[in-house]
Parts: C-alpha cells; structure tokens; sequence
C-alpha cells in the first residue's frame, strides 16, 4: 500500500477536477470483527453528536479529529486526552484523507463541504457519513452519487428518520393502502428564526479559524455578518454561498420523509415557489417564509417555511392540523401531570391534548392521514382526527442510524444502508429545486399571487394561511411584496431545467480551486 503526500495528493486533486479518475486503494478491507478505525470532519456543532453516537458504536475507534477552527480541535482533544483516548489532530481535511490508518469519516461541516467531502472520501478509499443535506446544489449532488458507486464506497446521509423503525411500518403500511391513496405529503418546518442583524462592513474573522479552508469551494469573500453566531458559524445557513435556508437545513428531513413515503426515486418534474425574507432586514439572504410546491404525478408535495413567530408579540410558533382542533381544557391538561410531559419528550414537543405540530410531516390520504411530528415516530389518524392503531415500533434513538453506517461498512453492502447517498441527493435536491424557484421567481403584490396560483387549491390555501401569518407579525405584503415563481418544468433523466438558463445556472455551484468537486464519470 503506498502512501500518498499532501503534494501528490494536491496534484491528484487537480488532475481528478479535469475529469480523470483517481487509482486510489488506501483503505484496507474492514472484516468482520476489525476495528473500524473513523475520522471526524468538522465538529463545532452537529458534529459533537457524531463523535458521542460512534463512541458507542462496538467496535469503532475514533482515531483523527478535523476542524479549521484551532479552538474547537484543541478542545477536541483535550476531551479525548482527559479519557485517556489518543487522537491524531488535523486542521485541514486533505491530510485526514492521506491518512492511511483511517477507514471511515463523519463529517458535520457546512452544506457548501458535504459533496466535495464525499467525493474526496470515495476517491481515497474511505467510507463516509455526510450531514445532510447530502449536497449544496443538485449537480455535486450527482457527482456524490456516482463516486460512491465508481469507488465502491459505503455513503450514509444523516437523514436519521430512514433508521425509525416506527417510521418505517408507517410508510409501508400507507403504500400498501392502508387509508387508500396519498392525496398530498405535506412538510411543515415552522421554527423560530430571528433577525441576525446587519453589519457595517467587513467584519474580522475570528481568531484561529482558517478561513480559507472554512471557505474551501465556495468564493473567498469576507464574512459580512455579526449575529448570535459571530461573524461565520451558524449563520452561513441563510447565506446562498454556504447555506440552504431553512428548506435545506431542517427541511430536509421532513422533505426526505414525505418524498419516502411518496415512493418518488427521481427528482420533481415541476416545481414552484412563493416567499421572501420578511419582517426585518438583516445580512441573510434565504427566505425566511415559503411555500414550496413538487408537483409529482402521483400526489404532490407541499413544504412551508416559517421563521417568523405566531405573533409579533410572542415567540410561540404556528402549529398545524388537518381537522378541527380545540385544545383540552387548562385543568385537564395539568392533570396530564408527568405522563403529558414524557408524551412531548418523545412527539417533538406535542402533549397528548395538543397534536398539532410547528415541524413535521403529515401525509394526507383518501381515508385518513399519517402524522410524523418527529424523526421517531409516525401516528395513523381517521378523517376526523382519532387515532387508529399505532405504528411507532421499536427505535434505538438517533444513534442507531450511526449503528447502521457500521454495519454496512461491515459488510460492504450498500443495501444494507438505511440512508445511501442516492437518497440524500434527491431529498436534498428537492429542496435545491423549491429555493432555485425562489431565486428565479419576481416579487408580486398579494392579488397578483392570489390570481396566479388559484387554479391550485393546495397552493392557494397555503399562501391564505401564510397571509394571516405574515399579518400576524405586522408585515405588509403590499409594501414588502413576497416573490412568486412561475411553475419550472425539470428533465429528472438530465436533471436540468427545461428551457430556463436562469435556473439551470443555479443547479451547479462555482467553484474554487483547489477546491473544485470533480465531474465523475
């Protein structure tokens, strides 16, 4: 086995942007009891998570941290030192990938790192766990998809609802026609978002990171953002250069579940979109209120992003229910006592009396509906909102997914992967589709939106629900109008848009070297 430097593995790097494969073999084949010996991408947040999950993996060995920012490493490490656990520290992630004695990464860094990151893995020899979503636009999407086929790798996507065994025999027990057919699969990601604030200029970044490697594929620019987060962490999500917005964040997740239970393997052939970054101003980009709509043949997905709270007033979000709700009395429900508060600690944050969700996916069927309000569990109501047999099944937490990612590198199956990267790729590039409609869309006053999408009585509902919701928090739509998109037409063979060069210039990022994710052939 040879080792590979950082030079060649430079000069390799770009050789592979132009398109020639790469001959690498560095990772030995993992048996059946062997260690598996894992290095971790990024873990100044979700990251975290990743080493606790594997940590308690049998036979895993966390073996190399990787960050760009020296405090998060050095902090990294000094927790594994004070376990008596040695680690091999890395600030930048070319060198993780040279190290032969590393078999699997975990990466939790930021959207604009996922593809390349799994690219590079494949190329090495690795097997890798991305955070979703599995890309930040549809073509490095692909690319991710056809590396890990072309190197024979085990890709896993954190979308941990595709390891909920209760999640699970709901989609099944709905595709066999449990409540009939699927009339809508609806999204819900109604979570509290507050202005991040405008800076004046340029702002410092901050000691110890590496901001050229932070900044990795996407352009070189200073950060122009000084909220909660600071000048880079966190807030990228509403920046277009690193980030998805709300829709690719925690709308993922609830995007994946409802395109699984759909039984949809390729992207949408329409999609539309309505929304725009209301209520303040501040240096995010993304929408922070939209309606995304996929229009598949069998039955069409909705999303609804919603950043704002419930009310000017309060911090309390909207919550949805396809029936007539009417909330238990205060008595009754105090009553509940610490049954009620074991009941939200396992529904995302619904007590019995109160179903309705602010995150989660309801799919609505012929003869009753399917409620998911979190990445566990899936409850089966009747048209009128009671609760028929209960599907939740048997569930580990979300570690079992990490549980899953072992056992497929194991045995070097990809069937074996409860979340593969194909599967990433279309949920995420769903949500790519819903913001590059967005993007492409013109603002419009209230009439104009209403008269544009009345012909569709799901849209047309929803945008009346978000009208009262933006009124609400005060927001004028007449002097701050939303943007609207025309219906896109999408080629799922070629994965372009049709006839429309302003979207088909969003479904590949630009990039820069070395940085470049390579076409892979």
């Amino acid at each position: 086995m040879t080792m590979i430097t950082r030079g060649s593995f430079m000069k390799q790097s770009l050789i592979a942007t132009a398109g020639v494969s790469l001959p690498w073999t560095w990772a030995r084949a993992a048996g059946a009891n062997d260690t598996i010996r894992v290095g971790i991408i990024g873990f100044g947040g979700r990251g975290r998570e990743h080493i606790s999950a594997l940590r308690k993996v049998e036979g895993v060995k966390i073996v190399a941290l990787c960050d760009v920012d020296a405090k998060i490493l050095a902090k990294g490490v000094a927790e594994f030192e004070k376990r008596g656990e040695k680690v091999t520290a890395y600030n930048d992630p070319r060198k993780l990938m040279e190290d032969k004695d590393i078999d699997a990464v975990s990466t939790a860094t930021p959207n604009h790192w996922h593809a390349l990151l799994t690219v590079w893995a494949c190329q090495a020899g690795k097997d890798i766990y991305v955070e979703k979503p599995a890309a930040h636009s549809i073509w490095e999407g692909r690319q991710a998809v056809k590396a890990a086929a072309k190197y024979k790798r085990i890709v896993q996507v954190g979308s941990q609802s595709r390891s909920s065994q209760g999640i699970r025999e709901a989609v099944a027990f709905i595709r066999k026609g449990g409540l009939g057919k699927i009339k809508l699969a609806r999204g819900l990601c109604y979570k509290r978002r507050k202005s991040i604030g405008k800076a004046e200029g340029s702002q410092p970044i901050p000691e110890g990171l590496d901001y050229n490697l932070w900044s990795g594929p996407a352009e070189l620019v200073p950060p122009h953002r000084n909220g909660k987060f600071g000048a880079v962490h966190y807030d990228w999500h509403w920046i277009w250069r690193y980030g998805n917005g709300d829709l690719g964040n925690q709308g993922v997740h609830q995007v994946d579940i409802g395109r699984w239970f759909l039984g949809e393997k390729t992207l949408a052939p329409q999609v539309m979109s309505i929304g725009g970054r209301l209520g303040y101003e501040d240096d995010g980009e993304t929408p922070n209120t939209q309606i995304m709509m996929l229009d598949y043949e069998k039955a069409p997905l909705i999303f609804e992003v919603r950043g704002l709270a419930s009310a000017a007033d309060t911090d309390n979000m909207d919550k949805y229910w396809p029936v007539k709700f009417t909330p238990a009395p205060q008595k009754a429900a105090a009553k509940a006592g610490k049954a009620a508060a074991d009941m939200r600690s396992v529904t995302g944050g619904r007590s019995a009396s109160d179903p309705r969700s602010s995150i989660g996916v309801i799919i609505h069927c012929e003869n009753g509906f399917v409620s998911i309000p979190s990445y566990t569990q899936a409850d089966i109501f009747d048209n009128d909102g009671k609760e028929i047999p209960e599907y939740k099944g048997k569930f580990k937490g979300a570690d079992s997914h990490f549980e899953n990612f072992i056992k497929a590198v194991r045995s070097r199956k990809t069937s074996d992967l409860n979340a593969p990267i194909l599967e990433g790729h279309l949920s995420a590039g769903l949500c790519h589709q819903g913001n590059i409609a967005y993007r492409v869309g013109k603002k419009a006053s209230p009439g104009e939106i209403r008269e544009q999408v009345k012909g569709n009585q799901v849209v047309s509902e929803a945008f009346g629900r978000m009208c009262e919701h933006l009124a609400a928090n005060g927001v004028d739509l007449a002097k701050t109008p939303a943007a609207i998109s025309a219906w896109l037409k999408f080629d799922t063979k070629k994965e372009q848009f049709v006839d429309n060069e302003a979207a088909n210039a969003l479904v590949k990022d630009k990039y820069r070297e070395p940085f470049v994710v390579p076409a892979i052939s």
